[in-house]
């Protein structure tokens, strides 16, 4: 199963809903990832409003 980018929050899936915010506008086309291990304490996280740890695509199209 190819994994998808929930289009509203980055997180990505290989679901029919995206775990982190529950949303369904999933998306294939993706490029880039990173992964938050630590959301308080990280920078990216805080700047980019991710509260879950988890793998968030770059961009989302």
């Amino acid at each position: 199963m190819k994994d998808k980018a929930c289009r509203n929050c980055r997180f990505v899936t290989e679901g029919k809903t995206c775990p982190s915010c529950g949303g369904t506008n999933l998306s294939s086309d993706w490029s880039g990832y990173f992964v938050v291990r630590d959301p308080e304490n990280s920078n990216l996280a805080k700047r980019l409003e991710i509260k879950k740890p988890g793998k968030y695509a770059l961009k989302v199209r």
